[in-house]
């Protein structure tokens, strides 16, 4: 089952993103805080958006519940924002993580995430849902080109955090966290 996240979701939401980050090898970059996850979802004017997927069985995973929400388990989720394609003059959704819990996958969690993404998107007359994935994460890749998704070759993602953000913003160092010294791959 597939649900529209809750505030009581972000507990386990956190636990997840911490969970995801883990598999990705990056478990020590994730400085995000549930309080920061629940103002950027559920505050005044929410930045990203989540689905949850559940496990209506109630059983493995052993993990947290996902609150109230209703509907056994949080297994998984999706965590999302709008994009804009001036190519295209509408907005699409960047699905900035999806994670399904190891013991879960192969159960259609993933996919139901991403059908209920693509559903938006046709809804609402957005022009692409789009993501990134790890190079070596070979099962993921596998998963996104069996449901028709082909990688974009031709661009290279680049990024700016920490001080190098700092610095061409014109705070120079003073807004980089304590330990936040930047690396030479960071992932979110």
């Amino acid at each position: 089952m597939i649900r529209t996240a809750t505030p009581d979701d972000v507990p386990v939401l956190h636990a997840l993103v911490r969970e995801l980050a883990a598999y990705e090898k990056a478990l020590d970059e994730v400085v995000a805080s549930e309080e920061q996850l629940r103002e950027a979802l559920f505050g005044e004017r929410p930045a990203a958006y989540a689905h949850v997927a559940t496990a209506d069985d109630g059983g493995g995973g052993g993990g947290q519940d996902g609150g109230d929400g209703g509907g056994g388990e949080v297994v998984g989720f999706a965590l999302w924002f709008l994009n804009f394609s001036t190519w295209r003059g509408v907005h699409g959704i960047y699905l900035e993580d999806l994670y399904v819990r190891p013991d879960r996958r192969g159960g259609g969690h993933g996919k139901a995430l991403l059908a209920e993404l693509a559903r938006i998107c046709v809804e609402r007359g957005y022009g692409r849902l789009e993501w990134s994935v790890l190079d070596w994460n070979a099962p993921s890749i596998a998963f996104y080109e069996s449901l028709g998704a082909r990688p974009q070759d031709e661009w290279t993602v680049y990024r700016l955090t920490d001080g190098a953000l700092a610095r061409l913003g014109g705070a120079g160092d003073r807004l980089v966290p304590e330990g936040r010294e930047p690396k030479a791959e960071s992932r979110s």
